[in-house]
Order: structure tokens, then sequence, then C-alpha cells
């Protein structure tokens, strides 16, 4: 029976990873169904679960947190919400995608509804924030963005480990970092993000790992089986429906 009881005792020490998923607080469902959320954004909701996500990654209110690449709005307007008057959001947006006056517009209408969100529009191989300032960080499909390069979009090649020694110095101790993104096969990172917009989970990982960040937590919220992990995100069979990992990691305290 020894043995047995050993193999039970080493699944326990691993079953922390596999993390249970806490009801959405009250200031998070209230920040979802907010009636002026705007109805293109609020329709997104039913296949990205933002209130279970951020209930998973632990977002409380009176948080000073970050939406990094943040696009036009969707989960910087909820975290707002959710944090309340006495936490504040920064929308981490990088420069090269704010020179249209298309962007600007929403987010000048996003800033008025929710006065404790601030747009900081940054070089997207530059990003820096100031030292143990965030108690929370969301990057929803967009850590993959940092394997890619592009001359249309005026995107230069990144160094993901110099983004996440900038985003370590800026996390308080203790402090969260969420992401979520498309699943993809392994296999050569950069070359699969150009083709796909995936990336290999176990990247990430290793990526904050090597970072410093501990791995608290991993849901299987957005899980979808039969996703065809070899397809663009942006094909019209699988947008909106891809596989998608949510990982949570925390900056050790000291």
């Amino acid at each position: 029976m020894r043995r047995p009881l050993a193999a039970l005792a080493l699944l326990a020490l691993a079953a922390p990873l596999a993390a249970k998923q806490a009801a959405p607080s009250p200031a998070i469902t209230a920040a979802v169904a907010a009636p002026d959320r705007p109805a293109t954004q609020a329709a997104l909701d039913e296949g990205r679960k933002p209130a279970q996500v951020l209930a998973f990654l632990g977002l409380k209110p009176g948080m000073t947190a970050a939406d990094i690449m943040a696009g036009a709005g969707y989960y910087s307007e909820i975290m707002a919400s959710a944090v309340g008057p006495k936490g504040m959001v920064s929308a981490f947006e990088p420069e090269q995608f704010m020179n249209d006056p298309r962007a600007q517009k929403p987010w000048a209408e996003l800033k008025a509804r929710r006065a404790n969100v601030a747009l900081i529009p940054y070089p997207f191989d530059k990003f820096s924030a100031a030292p143990a300032s965030l108690d929370f960080t969301l990057l929803h499909l967009t850590y993959h963005d940092l394997y890619w390069e592009s001359a249309q979009y005026k995107v230069p090649r990144t160094d993901p480990a110099a983004f996440l020694a900038a985003l370590y110095k800026a996390t308080k101790p203790g402090g969260i970092v969420g992401v979520v993104d498309h699943v993809a096969a392994p296999g050569d990172t950069r070359a699969t993000v150009d083709k796909l917009h995936r990336i290999d989970p176990e990247v990430v990982k290793a990526d904050f790992k090597a970072a410093g960040f501990v791995l608290e937590g991993e849901s299987d919220l957005l899980r979808v089986p039969g996703d065809d992990h070899s397809k663009l995100v942006f094909d019209p069979s699988v947008r909106g429906k891809t596989d998608r990992f949510v990982f949570r990691f925390r900056k050790p305290k000291k």
C-alpha cells in the first residue's frame, strides 16, 4: 500500500497548477454586465468568458492593473469597473497602432465612460512602467506578438526576455500576471507566430520561469479540444473559437 500512497502524494503536490476555479466576485460580475459597455464588445463575452477568467486570475477592487497591448480596450474597460474608483488601469498600447484616428476614437469614448483608465502609448519593443507599480497585469491574446515582426505594421523584432525583465521590475512583489493566448503545436516559435499567430504554451511557461515568475495556476476555461492548431487564428472557421490557455503567474515575495 505504501507505493500507491506515495504516488498519490506526488500527484497532490502537482495539483495546485490545475487551480480551482473561483466564482466571479460581485465587482467582476457587475463590470461585465455594465449596461454602457459597447454592444460590439459585449458580443465577445460568450467566447472570452471574461468574468470567469478575471476571477481565476485574481483581479480585485483597489488594484493597480495593466492591460498590455490593449487593442480596443475590451479588457481595459471591464478591469477598470472591477477595480473600482480606488483602483486604476493603465492600458498600454503600441504607439505604432495609435497613429490612425480611427483607433483613437474608441479610446476617447472609453475614457469618458471610465475615469480610472489611462491610455499609455509605448514603442512596441520598449515596454516600461514604474518599478513595483503593478498589482495585476493581463496579456490577452498578445504575448505571442512579442515573437512577431512586421514591416507592414511597423513592428520591429522584439526580445521577449527584455519585455519580461521590464514587466518583472514593474510588478509588485506578490503581484499577478495573467496570460491568455492561442495554443500552437511545438515548433519554431517565430515561424509559428508569423504564420498562425499562435504560441506553444510550454514556450510561455519557460519564458516566464526564466524571468523569475512562478506559474501558480492554469485553467481549462477556454480550452477547445477540437481546434485545429495548424490554422491561422483569423481563419473564419476558427476565429473566436480557438483553443486557448489561461496561465496565472506571480512574482515571488522576497
